[in-house]
Protein backbone atom coordinates (compact mmCIF):
# COMPACT_ATOMS: atom_id res chain seq x y z
CA UNK A 1 0.00 0.00 0.00
CA UNK A 2 1.47 3.60 -0.85
CA UNK A 3 2.20 5.23 2.01
CA UNK A 4 2.57 9.50 2.77
CA UNK A 5 6.65 8.53 3.86
CA UNK A 6 6.90 8.39 0.31
CA UNK A 7 5.52 11.56 -0.54
CA UNK A 8 7.68 13.18 2.37
CA UNK A 9 10.72 11.90 0.88
CA UNK A 10 10.22 12.85 -3.01
CA UNK A 11 9.28 16.03 -0.84
CA UNK A 12 12.60 16.31 1.16
CA UNK A 13 14.18 15.74 -2.47
CA UNK A 14 12.56 18.55 -4.21
CA UNK A 15 14.13 20.62 -1.05
CA UNK A 16 17.47 19.73 -0.97
CA UNK A 17 17.67 19.58 -4.71
CA UNK A 18 16.51 23.24 -4.64
CA UNK A 19 18.45 24.21 -2.17
CA UNK A 20 21.86 22.73 -4.05
CA UNK A 21 19.95 24.67 -7.32
CA UNK A 22 20.73 27.90 -5.34
CA UNK A 23 24.30 27.00 -4.25
CA UNK A 24 24.88 26.43 -7.95
CA UNK A 25 23.29 29.94 -9.11
CA UNK A 26 25.03 31.97 -6.70
CA UNK A 27 28.47 30.21 -8.11
CA UNK A 28 28.21 30.84 -11.07
CA UNK A 29 26.24 34.19 -11.00
CA UNK A 30 29.75 34.92 -9.04
CA UNK A 31 32.07 33.34 -11.69
CA UNK A 32 33.34 36.92 -12.76
CA UNK A 33 33.48 37.92 -8.72
CA UNK A 34 37.04 39.45 -7.72
CA UNK A 35 38.36 36.72 -5.07
CA UNK A 36 34.83 34.58 -5.10
CA UNK A 37 34.83 31.38 -3.08
CA UNK A 38 32.68 28.98 -4.68
CA UNK A 39 30.69 26.85 -2.46
CA UNK A 40 29.07 23.31 -2.64
CA UNK A 41 26.16 22.00 -1.00
CA UNK A 42 26.54 18.59 1.05
CA UNK A 43 23.47 15.95 1.21
CA UNK A 44 23.01 13.88 4.38
CA UNK A 45 20.02 11.33 4.78
CA UNK A 46 17.12 11.77 7.49
CA UNK A 47 16.47 9.57 10.13
CA UNK A 48 15.62 6.18 8.99
CA UNK A 49 12.30 4.46 10.24
CA UNK A 50 13.83 0.88 12.20
CA UNK A 51 12.07 -1.78 11.34
CA UNK A 52 14.03 -4.19 12.88
CA UNK A 53 17.33 -3.79 15.29
CA UNK A 54 18.70 -7.14 14.21
CA UNK A 55 20.24 -9.92 15.98
CA UNK A 56 23.47 -11.40 17.04
CA UNK A 57 24.39 -15.15 16.00
CA UNK A 58 23.50 -17.92 17.83
CA UNK A 59 23.76 -21.48 17.86
CA UNK A 60 19.86 -21.80 16.25
CA UNK A 61 20.65 -18.42 13.46
CA UNK A 62 23.45 -16.68 12.06
CA UNK A 63 21.93 -13.30 13.28
CA UNK A 64 20.16 -10.74 11.06
CA UNK A 65 20.92 -7.08 10.06
CA UNK A 66 18.61 -4.04 11.04
CA UNK A 67 15.43 -3.27 8.96
CA UNK A 68 15.57 0.37 8.41
CA UNK A 69 13.62 2.62 5.95
CA UNK A 70 15.14 6.26 5.20
CA UNK A 71 13.08 8.77 5.75
CA UNK A 72 14.50 10.97 2.73
CA UNK A 73 17.14 13.35 2.28
CA UNK A 74 18.16 16.56 4.54
CA UNK A 75 21.19 19.20 3.78
CA UNK A 76 24.05 18.39 5.81
CA UNK A 77 26.06 21.63 5.62
CA UNK A 78 27.76 23.82 2.54
CA UNK A 79 31.72 23.80 2.39
CA UNK A 80 33.52 26.84 0.84
CA UNK A 81 36.47 26.45 -1.21
CA UNK A 82 39.22 28.41 -0.35
CA UNK A 83 41.71 27.39 -2.89
CA UNK A 84 43.37 30.15 -4.67
CA UNK A 85 42.14 31.89 -8.35
CA UNK A 86 43.47 32.70 -10.82
CA UNK A 87 45.76 35.86 -10.34
CA UNK A 88 45.37 38.63 -13.40
CA UNK A 89 47.70 41.71 -14.16
CA UNK A 90 45.74 44.72 -14.02
CA UNK A 91 49.29 47.12 -13.68
CA UNK A 92 47.52 49.61 -11.11
CA UNK A 93 48.87 50.16 -7.99
CA UNK A 94 46.69 49.61 -5.40
CA UNK A 95 45.36 46.25 -6.99
CA UNK A 96 46.20 43.29 -4.92
CA UNK A 97 46.34 39.73 -4.88
CA UNK A 98 47.19 36.81 -2.66
CA UNK A 99 49.20 33.89 -3.78
CA UNK A 100 48.41 31.17 -0.94
CA UNK A 101 47.11 31.44 2.09
CA UNK A 102 45.77 34.76 4.19
CA UNK A 103 43.49 37.62 3.80
CA UNK A 104 43.66 40.83 4.26
CA UNK A 105 42.28 43.16 7.19
CA UNK A 106 40.19 45.93 6.42
CA UNK A 107 38.11 47.87 9.32
CA UNK A 108 34.22 49.73 8.92
CA UNK A 109 33.24 51.45 11.52
CA UNK A 110 34.95 49.89 14.07
CA UNK A 111 34.82 46.27 12.97
CA UNK A 112 37.25 44.41 11.53
CA UNK A 113 36.46 42.40 8.23
CA UNK A 114 38.78 40.10 6.29
CA UNK A 115 38.99 39.53 2.63
CA UNK A 116 40.84 38.15 -0.60
CA UNK A 117 39.55 40.60 -3.16
CA UNK A 118 42.31 43.25 -3.44
CA UNK A 119 40.60 45.66 -5.43
CA UNK A 120 41.48 48.84 -3.01
CA UNK A 121 41.78 52.74 -4.54
CA UNK A 122 42.77 55.50 -2.43
CA UNK A 123 40.32 57.60 -1.14
CA UNK A 124 40.43 61.77 -0.84
CA UNK A 125 42.12 61.49 2.92
CA UNK A 126 44.91 59.14 0.54
CA UNK A 127 44.12 55.87 2.42
CA UNK A 128 43.70 52.49 1.26
CA UNK A 129 40.20 51.17 1.37
CA UNK A 130 37.93 48.71 -0.58
CA UNK A 131 35.28 49.66 -2.86
CA UNK A 132 32.59 49.64 -0.40
CA UNK A 133 35.02 51.83 1.76
CA UNK A 134 36.39 49.75 4.29
CA UNK A 135 39.66 50.57 5.03
CA UNK A 136 42.67 48.23 4.58
CA UNK A 137 45.24 47.59 7.61
CA UNK A 138 48.71 47.56 8.31
CA UNK A 139 52.26 48.41 9.41
CA UNK A 140 53.04 52.14 9.39
CA UNK A 141 56.40 53.79 9.62
CA UNK A 142 58.36 55.92 11.96
CA UNK A 143 60.01 58.82 10.70
CA UNK A 144 63.06 57.20 9.49
CA UNK A 145 61.19 55.12 7.73
CA UNK A 146 61.22 52.19 9.26
CA UNK A 147 58.27 49.37 9.62
CA UNK A 148 56.90 49.66 12.80
CA UNK A 149 55.05 45.80 13.59
CA UNK A 150 52.38 45.36 16.53
CA UNK A 151 49.81 47.72 16.10
CA UNK A 152 47.60 47.96 12.92
CA UNK A 153 46.87 51.53 11.25
CA UNK A 154 45.33 52.62 8.77
CA UNK A 155 47.42 52.30 5.24
CA UNK A 156 48.21 55.95 4.10
CA UNK A 157 49.51 56.28 0.62
CA UNK A 158 49.85 60.27 0.32
CA UNK A 159 50.88 60.91 -3.05
CA UNK A 160 51.49 64.51 -4.07
CA UNK A 161 51.49 65.48 -0.15
CA UNK A 162 54.45 63.36 1.15
CA UNK A 163 57.57 65.21 0.81
CA UNK A 164 61.25 64.14 1.78
CA UNK A 165 64.74 65.65 2.53
CA UNK A 166 68.15 64.74 3.89
CA UNK A 167 70.56 66.12 4.80
CA UNK A 168 74.41 64.87 3.58
CA UNK A 169 76.04 62.57 6.24
CA UNK A 170 78.69 61.06 3.71
CA UNK A 171 80.44 62.42 0.72
CA UNK A 172 82.75 59.92 -0.95
CA UNK A 173 86.00 61.51 -3.18
CA UNK A 174 87.92 59.60 -6.08
CA UNK A 175 90.63 60.12 -7.94
CA UNK A 176 94.50 60.09 -8.36
CA UNK A 177 96.37 62.88 -7.57
CA UNK A 178 99.53 63.29 -9.02
CA UNK A 179 102.53 62.33 -6.96
CA UNK A 180 104.74 63.48 -9.96
CA UNK A 181 104.06 67.10 -9.72
CA UNK A 182 105.81 69.40 -7.84
CA UNK A 183 105.25 70.30 -4.33
CA UNK A 184 103.89 73.75 -2.85
CA UNK A 185 106.67 76.30 -1.82
CA UNK A 186 105.12 79.82 -2.54
CA UNK A 187 101.26 81.19 -1.71
CA UNK A 188 99.79 84.31 -3.80
CA UNK A 189 100.87 87.33 -2.23
CA UNK A 190 99.18 90.50 -3.28
CA UNK A 191 99.45 94.32 -1.18
CA UNK A 192 97.54 97.47 -1.62
CA UNK A 193 99.56 100.37 -2.98
CA UNK A 194 98.03 102.76 -0.79
CA UNK A 195 100.03 103.02 2.63
CA UNK A 196 97.68 103.83 5.07
CA UNK A 197 98.39 105.95 8.62
CA UNK A 198 96.44 107.57 11.66
CA UNK A 199 94.79 110.88 9.66
CA UNK A 200 95.12 112.46 13.04
CA UNK A 201 97.86 113.43 12.75
CA UNK A 202 99.24 111.83 9.32
CA UNK A 203 102.51 110.08 10.91
CA UNK A 204 101.03 107.64 13.82
CA UNK A 205 101.53 104.09 12.78
CA UNK A 206 98.17 101.76 12.41
CA UNK A 207 97.73 98.56 14.32
CA UNK A 208 94.81 96.21 14.74
CA UNK A 209 93.77 98.01 17.17
CA UNK A 210 93.21 101.21 15.28
CA UNK A 211 89.63 102.37 14.34
CA UNK A 212 89.01 102.42 10.40
CA UNK A 213 87.36 105.34 10.90
CA UNK A 214 91.04 107.07 11.58
CA UNK A 215 92.54 105.32 8.90
CA UNK A 216 93.80 107.74 5.56
CA UNK A 217 95.45 107.31 2.26
CA UNK A 218 98.83 108.45 3.34
CA UNK A 219 98.73 109.84 -0.24
CA UNK A 220 95.47 112.25 0.65
CA UNK A 221 95.57 115.18 2.30
CA UNK A 222 95.47 115.42 6.73
CA UNK A 223 92.06 115.25 7.87
CA UNK A 224 90.40 113.42 4.87
CA UNK A 225 89.31 109.46 6.32
CA UNK A 226 89.62 107.00 4.19
CA UNK A 227 86.43 104.97 5.76
CA UNK A 228 83.43 106.56 7.52
CA UNK A 229 80.77 105.30 10.10
CA UNK A 230 77.47 104.12 8.18
CA UNK A 231 79.47 103.30 5.15
CA UNK A 232 80.52 99.29 4.08
CA UNK A 233 83.27 97.46 2.66
CA UNK A 234 82.58 94.67 0.00
CA UNK A 235 84.72 92.35 -1.74
CA UNK A 236 83.08 91.40 -5.07
CA UNK A 237 84.57 89.07 -8.01
CA UNK A 238 87.41 88.23 -6.70
CA UNK A 239 89.06 85.26 -8.15
CA UNK A 240 90.83 82.31 -6.34
CA UNK A 241 92.24 79.85 -8.65
CA UNK A 242 89.26 79.77 -11.51
CA UNK A 243 86.69 79.90 -9.24
CA UNK A 244 84.85 83.49 -8.40
CA UNK A 245 84.57 83.81 -4.72
CA UNK A 246 81.33 85.01 -3.45
CA UNK A 247 80.09 88.42 -1.84
CA UNK A 248 81.45 89.37 1.02
CA UNK A 249 80.06 93.06 3.10
CA UNK A 250 81.74 94.32 6.03
CA UNK A 251 79.70 96.97 8.07
CA UNK A 252 81.72 99.93 9.61
CA UNK A 253 80.51 101.87 12.75
CA UNK A 254 82.39 104.12 14.72
CA UNK A 255 83.80 100.71 16.80
CA UNK A 256 85.32 98.81 13.94
CA UNK A 257 88.86 98.46 14.00
CA UNK A 258 91.46 97.79 11.28
CA UNK A 259 91.60 94.23 12.98
CA UNK A 260 88.07 93.16 11.96
CA UNK A 261 89.19 94.41 8.80
CA UNK A 262 91.87 91.70 8.99
CA UNK A 263 89.83 89.26 10.18
CA UNK A 264 87.08 89.87 7.51
CA UNK A 265 89.48 89.83 4.28
CA UNK A 266 91.15 86.56 5.72
CA UNK A 267 87.47 84.91 6.31
CA UNK A 268 85.96 86.37 2.71
CA UNK A 269 89.22 84.81 1.04
CA UNK A 270 89.13 81.76 2.74
CA UNK A 271 92.69 81.98 3.97
CA UNK A 272 94.24 79.87 6.85
CA UNK A 273 96.17 82.52 8.85
CA UNK A 274 98.98 81.18 10.37
CA UNK A 275 100.44 78.68 7.86
CA UNK A 276 104.31 79.01 7.10
CA UNK A 277 105.26 77.75 3.98
CA UNK A 278 108.81 77.20 2.66
CA UNK A 279 109.43 80.42 0.89
CA UNK A 280 109.59 81.76 4.57
CA UNK A 281 106.10 83.61 3.98
CA UNK A 282 103.02 83.08 6.43
CA UNK A 283 98.93 83.24 5.64
CA UNK A 284 97.41 85.79 6.33
CA UNK A 285 96.46 89.32 5.70
CA UNK A 286 98.80 91.74 7.60
CA UNK A 287 99.64 95.87 7.95
CA UNK A 288 103.11 96.28 8.69
CA UNK A 289 104.54 99.57 10.36
CA UNK A 290 104.63 101.51 6.59
CA UNK A 291 100.85 100.76 6.59
CA UNK A 292 101.11 98.47 3.66
CA UNK A 293 98.60 95.93 3.66
CA UNK A 294 99.29 92.55 2.08
CA UNK A 295 97.52 89.58 1.30
CA UNK A 296 98.95 86.36 1.60
CA UNK A 297 96.96 83.32 0.53
CA UNK A 298 97.22 79.38 0.90
CA UNK A 299 99.40 77.10 -1.01
CA UNK A 300 98.79 75.48 -4.18
CA UNK A 301 97.99 76.84 -7.89
CA UNK A 302 94.43 76.84 -7.40
CA UNK A 303 94.75 78.69 -3.73
CA UNK A 304 95.93 81.65 -6.08
CA UNK A 305 93.75 84.95 -4.77
CA UNK A 306 93.93 87.61 -7.47
CA UNK A 307 92.18 91.22 -6.71
CA UNK A 308 91.54 93.66 -9.25
CA UNK A 309 91.14 97.47 -8.69
CA UNK A 310 87.29 97.16 -8.83
CA UNK A 311 87.33 93.94 -6.21
CA UNK A 312 87.40 96.24 -3.32
CA UNK A 313 84.92 98.37 -2.86
CA UNK A 314 83.48 101.13 -0.93
CA UNK A 315 79.74 101.86 -0.12
CA UNK A 316 77.79 104.21 1.36
CA UNK A 317 74.65 103.92 3.57
CA UNK A 318 72.38 104.11 1.05
CA UNK A 319 74.71 101.16 -0.39
CA UNK A 320 75.75 102.89 -3.30
CA UNK A 321 79.29 102.10 -4.90
CA UNK A 322 81.67 105.29 -3.65
CA UNK A 323 83.95 105.53 -6.90
CA UNK A 324 87.21 106.04 -4.74
CA UNK A 325 88.43 102.77 -4.71
CA UNK A 326 91.56 100.63 -3.82
CA UNK A 327 94.58 99.86 -6.17
CA UNK A 328 96.50 96.55 -5.10
CA UNK A 329 99.78 94.69 -6.79
CA UNK A 330 100.07 90.90 -7.56
CA UNK A 331 103.20 90.38 -5.82
CA UNK A 332 103.20 86.70 -6.71
CA UNK A 333 101.13 83.63 -7.29
CA UNK A 334 100.91 80.42 -5.38
CA UNK A 335 102.27 77.38 -6.43
CA UNK A 336 102.06 73.72 -6.68
CA UNK A 337 100.37 70.73 -7.57
CA UNK A 338 96.48 71.16 -7.10
CA UNK A 339 93.20 70.02 -8.10
CA UNK A 340 89.86 71.32 -6.94
CA UNK A 341 86.33 69.89 -7.13
CA UNK A 342 82.84 70.75 -5.99
CA UNK A 343 80.38 68.59 -3.85
CA UNK A 344 77.14 69.37 -4.06
CA UNK A 345 75.66 68.47 -0.31
CA UNK A 346 72.23 69.08 1.35
CA UNK A 347 71.06 70.61 4.77
CA UNK A 348 67.96 68.76 6.76
CA UNK A 349 65.82 70.91 4.46
CA UNK A 350 67.28 69.43 1.57
CA UNK A 351 68.76 73.06 0.20
CA UNK A 352 71.59 72.18 -2.08
CA UNK A 353 74.69 73.62 -0.74
CA UNK A 354 78.26 73.42 -2.16
CA UNK A 355 81.71 73.02 -1.05
CA UNK A 356 84.91 73.27 -2.82
CA UNK A 357 87.45 70.93 -2.34
CA UNK A 358 90.78 71.74 -3.31
CA UNK A 359 93.76 69.32 -3.07
CA UNK A 360 97.15 70.71 -2.88
CA UNK A 361 100.72 68.84 -2.81
CA UNK A 362 102.44 69.56 0.28
CA UNK A 363 105.67 67.44 0.70
CA UNK A 364 106.84 64.08 -0.28
CA UNK A 365 109.42 62.12 1.75
CA UNK A 366 111.00 58.65 2.28
CA UNK A 367 107.53 56.83 3.51
CA UNK A 368 105.32 58.58 0.43
CA UNK A 369 103.43 62.24 -0.10
CA UNK A 370 101.29 64.12 2.21
CA UNK A 371 98.53 66.63 0.59
CA UNK A 372 96.65 69.14 2.67
CA UNK A 373 93.21 69.66 1.54
CA UNK A 374 91.26 73.05 1.67
CA UNK A 375 87.24 73.20 2.02
CA UNK A 376 85.70 76.19 1.24
CA UNK A 377 82.21 76.80 1.12
CA UNK A 378 80.11 79.96 0.43
CA UNK A 379 76.65 78.68 1.74
CA UNK A 380 78.21 78.83 5.15
CA UNK A 381 76.18 81.29 6.81
CA UNK A 382 79.13 83.42 8.87
CA UNK A 383 81.56 85.54 6.66
CA UNK A 384 84.36 82.42 7.19
CA UNK A 385 84.51 80.75 3.63
CA UNK A 386 86.85 78.30 4.82
CA UNK A 387 85.14 75.17 6.72
CA UNK A 388 88.07 72.84 6.99
CA UNK A 389 91.78 72.07 6.08
CA UNK A 390 94.42 69.72 7.11
CA UNK A 391 96.47 66.76 5.56
CA UNK A 392 95.84 63.22 4.32
CA UNK A 393 99.28 61.13 3.72
CA UNK A 394 99.75 58.04 1.14
CA UNK A 395 102.13 55.88 1.61
CA UNK A 396 105.27 54.47 -1.00
CA UNK A 397 102.57 52.93 -3.63
CA UNK A 398 100.18 55.81 -3.01
CA UNK A 399 97.55 54.21 -0.52
CA UNK A 400 96.07 56.52 2.01
CA UNK A 401 97.01 56.27 5.16
CA UNK A 402 94.85 56.83 7.39
CA UNK A 403 91.70 56.06 6.02
CA UNK A 404 89.30 57.69 8.31
CA UNK A 405 87.16 60.14 7.44
CA UNK A 406 87.49 63.99 7.18
CA UNK A 407 84.58 65.87 9.12
CA UNK A 408 83.55 68.85 7.80
CA UNK A 409 81.09 71.32 9.50
CA UNK A 410 78.94 73.90 7.49
CA UNK A 411 77.02 76.62 9.63
CA UNK A 412 73.49 76.96 8.72
CA UNK A 413 72.71 79.05 11.49
CA UNK A 414 68.97 81.25 11.10
CA UNK A 415 68.20 78.67 8.25
CA UNK A 416 65.60 76.51 9.72
CA UNK A 417 67.92 73.89 9.16
CA UNK A 418 69.81 71.55 11.73
CA UNK A 419 72.69 74.23 12.10
CA UNK A 420 75.73 72.73 11.58
CA UNK A 421 75.60 71.12 8.25
CA UNK A 422 78.32 68.11 9.69
CA UNK A 423 78.89 65.12 6.87
CA UNK A 424 82.11 62.96 6.76
CA UNK A 425 84.35 63.33 3.75
CA UNK A 426 85.70 60.04 2.48
CA UNK A 427 88.97 59.38 0.48
CA UNK A 428 88.71 55.57 0.58
CA UNK A 429 85.57 53.93 0.00
CA UNK A 430 86.57 50.92 -1.22
CA UNK A 431 86.46 51.08 -5.14
CA UNK A 432 85.66 54.32 -4.82
CA UNK A 433 88.84 56.05 -3.54
CA UNK A 434 91.95 58.82 -4.15
CA UNK A 435 95.23 57.70 -4.88
CA UNK A 436 98.65 59.42 -4.82
CA UNK A 437 100.10 57.90 -8.18
CA UNK A 438 102.44 59.73 -10.90
CA UNK A 439 100.41 60.59 -13.59
CA UNK A 440 101.80 60.51 -17.05
CA UNK A 441 99.50 63.48 -18.02
CA UNK A 442 100.81 65.43 -15.52
CA UNK A 443 97.29 66.15 -14.14
CA UNK A 444 95.58 65.56 -11.22
CA UNK A 445 91.99 64.36 -11.08
CA UNK A 446 89.48 64.76 -8.29
CA UNK A 447 85.60 63.97 -8.13
CA UNK A 448 82.48 62.94 -5.97
CA UNK A 449 81.13 60.02 -7.19
CA UNK A 450 78.37 59.73 -4.47
CA UNK A 451 77.21 61.81 -1.41
CA UNK A 452 73.95 60.45 0.47
CA UNK A 453 71.74 63.97 0.89
CA UNK A 454 68.70 64.24 -0.58
CA UNK A 455 66.83 67.68 -2.45
CA UNK A 456 62.98 67.70 -1.89
CA UNK A 457 61.23 65.55 -3.12
CA UNK A 458 57.43 64.64 -3.50
CA UNK A 459 55.84 61.20 -3.32
CA UNK A 460 54.92 60.59 -6.92
CA UNK A 461 53.84 56.77 -7.12
CA UNK A 462 54.31 53.61 -4.75
CA UNK A 463 54.36 50.07 -5.09
CA UNK A 464 53.55 47.13 -2.99
CA UNK A 465 56.33 43.88 -3.08
CA UNK A 466 55.74 40.03 -2.38
CA UNK A 467 56.29 40.62 1.16
CA UNK A 468 53.71 43.55 1.73
CA UNK A 469 56.25 46.42 1.92
CA UNK A 470 54.76 49.63 0.36
CA UNK A 471 57.39 51.49 -1.15
CA UNK A 472 57.08 55.24 -2.71
CA UNK A 473 58.89 56.84 -5.14
CA UNK A 474 59.71 60.79 -4.79
CA UNK A 475 60.18 62.93 -6.99
CA UNK A 476 64.09 63.46 -6.36
CA UNK A 477 64.50 59.73 -7.49
CA UNK A 478 65.02 58.21 -3.91
CA UNK A 479 62.74 55.41 -2.39
CA UNK A 480 61.24 54.84 0.85
CA UNK A 481 59.24 52.22 2.81
CA UNK A 482 55.93 54.09 3.70
CA UNK A 483 53.64 51.22 5.30
CA UNK A 484 52.93 47.73 4.60
CA UNK A 485 50.51 45.25 4.07
CA UNK A 486 49.42 42.66 6.64
CA UNK A 487 47.75 39.44 6.41
CA UNK A 488 45.48 37.47 8.73
CA UNK A 489 45.79 33.52 8.26
CA UNK A 490 43.07 31.16 10.46
CA UNK A 491 43.39 27.71 11.03
CA UNK A 492 39.96 26.68 10.09
CA UNK A 493 39.20 28.99 7.42
CA UNK A 494 36.26 27.66 6.33
CA UNK A 495 34.72 28.65 9.41
CA UNK A 496 34.98 31.95 8.61
CA UNK A 497 31.10 33.60 8.15
CA UNK A 498 30.45 35.44 4.77
CA UNK A 499 29.35 38.76 5.75
CA UNK A 500 28.87 40.27 2.32
CA UNK A 501 30.91 42.53 0.02
CA UNK A 502 33.33 39.85 -0.21
CA UNK A 503 34.06 40.03 3.24
CA UNK A 504 34.31 37.67 6.28
CA UNK A 505 33.67 37.52 10.23
CA UNK A 506 35.25 35.23 12.57
CA UNK A 507 33.33 32.47 12.98
CA UNK A 508 32.74 30.06 16.34
CA UNK A 509 34.47 27.14 14.83
CA UNK A 510 37.51 29.44 12.40
CA UNK A 511 39.55 30.44 15.24
CA UNK A 512 41.49 33.15 15.81
CA UNK A 513 42.90 35.44 13.22
CA UNK A 514 47.01 35.43 13.28
CA UNK A 515 48.31 38.70 12.05
CA UNK A 516 51.53 38.79 10.48
CA UNK A 517 53.30 39.88 7.36
CA UNK A 518 53.12 37.99 4.03
CA UNK A 519 55.41 35.48 3.88
CA UNK A 520 55.50 34.35 7.27
CA UNK A 521 53.59 31.70 9.73
CA UNK A 522 52.25 30.22 6.37
CA UNK A 523 50.74 33.23 4.73
CA UNK A 524 51.21 33.96 0.89
CA UNK A 525 52.62 36.50 -0.97
CA UNK A 526 51.34 39.58 -2.07
CA UNK A 527 51.59 40.74 -5.91
CA UNK A 528 50.83 44.14 -6.69
CA UNK A 529 49.10 45.25 -9.75
CA UNK A 530 46.77 42.22 -9.94
CA UNK A 531 43.56 40.71 -8.81
CA UNK A 532 42.91 37.54 -7.65
CA UNK A 533 39.82 35.96 -9.69
CA UNK A 534 36.91 33.65 -8.61
CA UNK A 535 38.10 30.24 -8.42
CA UNK A 536 34.18 29.27 -9.75
CA UNK A 537 34.83 26.23 -11.98
CA UNK A 538 31.99 26.54 -14.67
CA UNK A 539 32.32 23.04 -16.30
CA UNK A 540 32.08 21.67 -12.52
CA UNK A 541 28.72 23.74 -11.96
CA UNK A 542 27.21 23.00 -15.03
CA UNK A 543 27.41 19.11 -14.38
CA UNK A 544 26.46 20.07 -10.84
CA UNK A 545 23.26 21.40 -12.00
CA UNK A 546 22.40 19.07 -14.50
CA UNK A 547 22.66 16.15 -11.90
CA UNK A 548 20.80 18.67 -9.97
CA UNK A 549 17.99 18.85 -11.91
CA UNK A 550 18.13 15.11 -12.49
CA UNK A 551 17.33 14.59 -8.72
CA UNK A 552 15.06 17.05 -8.90
CA UNK A 553 13.05 15.60 -11.56
CA UNK A 554 13.75 12.09 -9.85
CA UNK A 555 12.20 13.42 -6.49
CA UNK A 556 8.88 14.43 -8.36
CA UNK A 557 8.96 11.64 -10.15
CA UNK A 558 8.41 9.87 -6.38
CA UNK A 559 5.80 12.25 -5.86
CA UNK A 560 3.66 12.21 -9.04
CA UNK A 561 4.35 7.61 -8.69
CA UNK A 562 3.19 8.10 -5.23
CA UNK A 563 -0.08 9.98 -6.13
CA UNK A 564 -1.00 7.61 -8.61
CA UNK A 565 -0.82 4.70 -6.26
CA UNK A 566 -2.63 6.35 -3.54
CA UNK A 567 -5.45 7.02 -6.21
CA UNK A 568 -5.34 3.59 -7.09
CA UNK A 569 -5.98 2.98 -3.60
CA UNK A 570 -8.82 4.98 -4.01
CA UNK A 571 -10.45 3.24 -6.88
CA UNK A 572 -10.12 -0.31 -4.99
Amino acid sequence: MASTTALLSGLSGLNAHSRRLEVIGNNIANVNTTAFKSTRLLFSPALSRNISLGTSPSAATGGTNPGQIGLGVSIGGTQRNFTSGAVATTGISSDLAIEGDGFFIVERAGQQFYTRAGAFQLNSARQMVTQTGARVQGYGVDDNFNVIEGGLVDLEIPIGTQTLAEATENVTLAGNLNAGGDTATQPSITTFDQAFVDQADGATVLTGASLLTDVWDSSAAIGTPLFAAGQSIRLADIMKGDRTLPTADLAITGATTVQDMIDFMEDALGIVPGQVYPDGSTSGVTIDGAGVVTVTGNIGEDNTVMIDDSDFRLLDAAGAEIQEGMTFTQVQLADGESVTTTAAVFDSLGTRLFADITMVFESAGTTGTTWRYYIDSGDDTDVDLNVGTGTVSFDNFGRQIDTGPVSVSIDRLNTGAVDPLVFDLNLNSGSQSVTALSEESGVSTLGVPFQDGVELGILSNYSVGDDGVITGGFTNGQTRVIGQVVLATFSNPEGLVDSGDNNYLTGPNSGAPLVTPPLQFGSGRVVGGALELSNVDLGAEFINMIQTTTGYSAASRVISTTDQLLQQLVNI
